[in-house]
This record gives C-alpha cells, structure tokens and sequence, in this order.
C-alpha cells in the first residue's frame, strides 16, 4: 500500500511494480487492513492514528523531508533554514506520534541559501527522499532492515506555526530569512 503522491508524482509505486509487488495506492485518509505486507507513506497529508496503526499490523515506512528528529511535523523545509538545523530526508517507521518513529535511513542535503529557494530545495528533498527510498527497497522487502529509536527531542512544527509575513515558497531562501529575523515572525 502506497499512501499520499500517486505514480505520476513518484518514482516509488513503479519500482515496487517492478520488483512485482501488488500496489494499492491512495491520498485520502485511510482505514488500516491486514491484507498488505507493508504501508509506504510519502507526501500523506494525514495523520495516521494508533487503531490504523494497529488495523494495518504490518510496518509502516515514512519518508519525511527532514534529518529527523529536527522538523516533525509541517513545512520542515521552512523550519531547517530559520532555525539553522539539518537539512535532510528520512526513511523512518510510523508510530503513534509525529515524525517520531525509528529511523531506517537518513541522508544529510546541504543547500546554499544564497542561490536557492523554498520551492527548489524542496523539490531536491523530494527526489532524495525517493533515491533514499530505493537505495533500501530491496531491505525493505527482504525485511533485512534495521530501526533505530530518535536520539533527542528534537522540534516540531504545526502548519499554524508558518508565520503570516512570510513571502512564499519562491522566495529566495538567504533574503526571506534574513528578513523574518529582522521583522520577528508574526501570526497575524
């Protein structure tokens, strides 16, 4: 079972095709059903809540574009630049919190502020996230894989938590920044 981007967004429902799996797919929010071997999520905008988790009862991936566990939550792109933490994707295991699951995978992705913008960097986590996914596919469906617990609290972020004065996800990344710390995030 594939949640959220469908096949003309990712590259990840046809490679599970390719390694002949049998792929349901959907972006509305789901009920958990024990015919599937696992659930990979990526770009689900729900909350996958514990009694999905426990009607699911098989492992559930998450790709998230942060290095957790800095950024659960929403626009972690955002969050990594103003408050100068990692940037990065995770493949990680749900659980019955927020972005707090076990990390499988992780990958570090520096940007330079100064040339990019939200829009662009976020794009580039989102082909990471799918190379950082098919870089472990065949683990995955080995079930040759390894979780490991968070190390620290970490941050989170709601979607309210985007202040009103920012100017949008085009926005040079080096400029918006400086301009928030200059004006202070406001919430209208």
């Amino acid at each position: 079972m594939v949640l959220g981007y469908g096949p003309d967004q990712t590259q990840i429902i046809n490679a599970l095709i390719n390694k002949n799996c049998t792929v349901d797919h959907s972006s509305h929010r789901v009920r958990g059903s024990s015919k599937f071997d696992f659930v990979v999520c990526f770009g689900y905008r729900h909350i996958i809540d514990s009694d999905v988790i426990k009607e699911f009862g098989c492992p559930i991936f998450n790709l998230h574009i942060s290095y957790l566990p800095f950024n659960r939550g929403a626009h972690p792109n955002f969050w990594s630049f103003y408050e100068n933490t990692p940037s990065g994707v995770t493949l990680h295991m749900i659980d019955e919190g927020v972005d707090t699951g076990p990390i499988i995978a992780q990958k570090y992705v520096n940007f330079k502020i100064e040339v990019n913008t939200f829009q662009s960097t976020y794009n580039s986590l989102l082909l990471e996230c799918e190379e950082l996914f098919l870089e472990h596919l065949e683990s995955l469906l080995s079930g040759n894989w390894v979780a490991k617990p968070q190390r620290s609290e970490g941050t989170h972020h709601y979607k309210k938590d985007l202040p009103t004065n920012f100017s949008g996800w085009t926005s040079n990344i080096k400029y918006e920044i400086e301009k928030l710390k200059r004006e202070g995030l406001r919430y209208d």
